[in-house]
This record gives structure tokens, sequence and C-alpha cells, in this order.
């Protein structure tokens, strides 16, 4: 699958395989590893019209289902399409696409989430979602502009929006996930 954040220049995707036995929350971890989020904000996976997060009792049934109940292959039974949205930090509104790009049988010998390809750095942290951050990137770019100041302190002044993402990190993110999911060996009576 490839995950691409939404209206941020340059592209910042990433391409993943992942089981699709793989629990909703599980999926949203892998999202937060391959894009090295900090996992501090409220997150959504939306499938159609339906939303997976953690349920609140105060929406009542107007809240995400619990993603922690639903695998990928269960929501995304009936969908015409196999694309679907990711949202982090409902304030800043990070919002992804997601497109399943094929099916393949599972590598009995292989670990999963696997990292296939990824392209640019995403955004840092709480700086204003996609609008903002390009207000800032602009704002830093011109030592006149009114605004400069305060995209140096948000972004500092080493930010480069063309890096390229850390590539052993997301491997070792994915590696650590791998080994926190993997099935325990049951002890001998």
């Amino acid at each position: 699958m490839t995950i691409t954040l939404d209206d941020v220049t340059p592209v910042v995707s990433r391409v993943i395989e992942v089981p699709l036995g793989i629990s909703l929350d599980r999926l949203h971890s892998t999202f937060q590893a391959a894009l090295a989020w900090t996992d501090s904000h409220l997150s959504e996976l939306t499938f159609g019209h339906t939303g997976f997060g953690i349920p609140d009792p105060s929406y009542g049934f107007d809240g995400p289902l619990d993603a922690h109940k639903t695998t990928l292959a269960q929501a995304l039974e009936g969908m015409r399409g196999k694309t679907f949205r990711y949202l982090y930090d409902f304030g800043d509104a990070w919002e992804h696409s997601i497109k399943i790009q094929g099916i393949v049988p599972i590598d009995p010998h292989g670990s999963y989430p696997r990292l296939l390809a990824a392209a640019g750095m995403r955004p840092p942290e709480d700086s204003g979602g996609p609008w903002g951050y390009a207000e800032k990137l602009e704002a830093l770019a011109d030592p006149a502009h009114e605004y400069h100041e305060e995209a140096l302190d948000a972004l500092g002044d080493d930010h480069d929006s063309h890096a390229q993402p850390n590539i052993d990190m997301i491997h070792a993110s994915f590696a650590a996930l791998a080994k926190k999911w993997a099935p325990r060996p049951r002890k001998a009576k």
C-alpha cells in the first residue's frame, strides 16, 4: 500500500507491506512509524463512511468504531475501490490517502510491516497542518517576511523540506513493531 500525505509539497509518501489480518490499531502504529509521527494526537482511519479509532463514549453512536477490534481485511470488505483515509492530529488535520496497490501472499519467513519505498520528509509535528506548514516554509525562505522569526522558532534554521526520510530509522521502528507483535511461545505446563 502507498501512504501519501495530502496537500504537502514536496511529496511525502511511503510504500509498505502489511498482512491483511493486521488490526487497524496496529495499522495506525505502522503509519506512525513509517512517517515518524510521534503518536501524540488522536487519529482516525476512514473506510468509505466508517471511521475507526479510539472510541469515546461521549460521542455516542457518532464516534469512531474501535480500531482494536477490526482488521484491515474486515474494513475493506464490500468497498468498491481499495483506497481509504488516515487523519492524524485533528487540530492540524494531517490527511493521508492510502491506496492498496495489490495483494500478495504473506512471506512465511518474513516479518511485517515492511518498508518498500519512501520519499519526502514529513513536516514537523504541530506546524499548523498543510497550510500552516506551507506558510512557515514561505516565511522561512524570506528573511524580510514579517513571520520569518516565528518560522525559525517553529522549524529551525536548518529545516529542509526537501530532505529525505531516515530509512534506517523506519526499518528499525518496523523491526521493533514486528518483535512486539510476534506470537509468544506458550509456556510448558
